[in-house]
């Protein structure tokens, strides 16, 4: 009997490598890895085309997909996780900017409905009482469900995100870094605010889980739990063991952080309503831990 092939797309990450390898595969399937460089160019055709079996995903992304009945079940198995403080920019020729300061500028952003700008707007808003509709969003990208109405302005095909922050086009970037010396951070110390806020909130901020075809969560749902038990001896044979662990498995070990992500994508309209947490998965991946 042949083997099930998965057409599977997952950034190039430590804790990946064991499966990219063929160190660690599965004796009923295999996952046959197709790359993207950077990784979020495969969200797109996942979204729209199902153009994958098993595919990393943004989870602002997901939700947004979810919202809009695309057919893909989320696997709680955390791909990336990160701190968010640390990729915001701003440039100090034109003057000091503090994260209060930001309405009333114009504030560029790969897209709206990134994961990393999501998490940023959130902490702006919730945490140093920023109204985010008083900021001018200026954007490089259209968004990856093609359903959502995008309503910022667009940046010209031309421009280039820190470029225009050097050249005082904008005032501030969100999810971005940069080693240019003329750049400074938006929050001013970001790790110690990234630990301040991970000691108020008690969250990992998730950015990429994994997501599999409605197809195949349907028809197999004991292949999905092998792709999920796999994922989850990469992260082992890794030795992945971070204080707080930055890639969180498993539905309760994902329950906080996808709450609030929830929450932070309904406030800024992504999303039409507060899903519950139980929503986001299938019979399969519910009891995943």
């Amino acid at each position: 009997m042949d083997r099930l092939k998965l057409r599977t797309v997952l950034g190039s990450h430590p804790h990946v490598q064991a499966l990219k390898s063929g160190e660690l595969r599965s004796d009923r399937f295999d996952l046959d890895f197709i790359e993207y460089t950077p990784t979020n160019r495969a969200f797109k055709p996942m979204v729209r085309e199902q153009a994958f079996d098993v595919c990393e995903m943004a989870i602002v992304t997901y939700l947004m997909a979810k919202a809009h009945g695309k057919p893909l079940v989320l696997l709680p198995a955390t791909m990336l996780g990160r701190f968010q403080h640390g990729y915001a920019l701003y440039n100090p020729e034109r003057g000091t900017l503090r994260p209060s300061d930001l309405e009333g500028k114009r504030v560029g952003i790969r897209s709206f409905t990134t994961t990393t700008g999501a998490w940023i707007r959130g902490i702006l808003a919730n945490d140093y009482g920023v109204n985010l509709d008083k900021i001018g969003w200026i954007t490089f990208e259209d968004p990856h469900v093609a359903e959502y109405v995008d309503t910022t302005e667009r940046a010209p095909k031309d421009k280039k995100i820190l470029q225009m922050l050097l050249d005082g086009e904008l005032d501030a970037v969100l999810g971005e870094t940069s080693n240019d010396p003329r750049l400074k951070p938006l929050f001013p110390d970001p790790a110690a605010e990234a630990a301040a806020w991970y000691a108020r909130r008690g969250v990992v901020p998730v950015n990429h889980l994994v997501v599999v075809t409605e197809a195949l969560a349907t028809s197999r749902p004991d292949i999905v739990a092998g792709v999920y038990d796999l994922l989850r001896a990469g992260k082992a044979k890794a030795g992945v063991a971070a204080s707080p662990d930055l890639l969180p498995f498993g539905i309760d070990a994902n329950r906080k952080p996808l709450e609030l992500i929830i929450d932070y994508a309904y406030q800024q309209a992504l999303i039409p309503r507060r899903f519950a947490l139980e929503e986001l998965f299938d019979d399969t991946t519910r009891r995943m831990n």
